[in-house]
């Protein structure tokens, strides 16, 4: 049964938040928390002992914070899933986070139910951040900064790739993407998995970041 489970390692500073997850957790048929780390550096060694599918970050912890740890982590580990929790909505460290190789964020108030959902879904390859969300988050600390010349990578791109990046980059998902485009979801799919390969991105989170410094789109477009 262990074997099936998703294997979560829990990482907070508060040993209170940690048992809070762990009940929550745990008390799920296909979950089960396999550690705990008080601070970034022993999240990052038990991550190489423990080998967990999740990772869940606080981002706001004294010593080694949640994102270098996640970086390490990803660095070292890039089979393992990060999910960053941050206390604030609009936070800085979560695009640092992100930009470190979290596949997702999600307020540290968040619903029982969104917590353990969160988890499955970056288990799952997925990003763990509402679309709208994460374009308004990443909007917020870029808009103070000049865009940055796009990278090499994005002259590869064919037309349609960075089309679709543009409108991953404005919120949409792979459904809604298709429905514009007058194209099937298995198509979408397909042109979002080559241009993440061709910008070497990780996720949809990633992808976001890439469109908005190489200044595909703009805060607010």
């Amino acid at each position: 049964m262990s074997a099936d489970k998703i294997r979560v390692l829990l990482v907070d500073d508060h040993e209170l938040v940690r048992k809070g997850f762990r009940l929550m957790l745990d008390a799920q048929p296909d979950l089960e928390v396999v550690g705990e780390a008080p601070g970034g550096a022993q999240a990052v060694e038990l991550a190489g002992r423990l080998v967990p599918d999740v990772v869940l970050m606080d981002l706001h912890m004294p010593g080694l914070d949640g994102v270098r740890a996640t970086e390490l982590i990803t660095a070292r580990q890039p089979e393992v899933r990060v999910l960053a929790l941050s206390t604030f909505d609009l936070d800085e460290n979560v695009v640092a986070a992100l930009r470190a190789g979290a596949d997702g964020f999600l307020p540290k108030d968040v619903s029982p139910e969104e917590l353990i959902e969160g988890v499955r879904v970056v288990h799952r390859g997925e990003s763990a951040v509402a679309p709208r969300l994460l374009t308004r988050l990443i909007g917020t600390f870029v808009r103070a900064s000049r865009a940055r010349k796009a990278p090499a990578a994005l002259t590869v791109l064919t037309e349609r790739e960075r089309e679709i990046l543009v409108l991953i980059a404005r919120g949409r998902s792979n459904q809604e993407i298709a429905a514009e485009l007058a194209v099937s979801p298995s198509t979408v799919k397909n042109h979002v998995t080559s241009l993440f390969a061709k910008i070497d991105a990780r996720d949809r989170a990633q992808a976001v970041i890439v469109a908005y410094e190489a200044g595909l789109i703009r805060p607010g477009e």
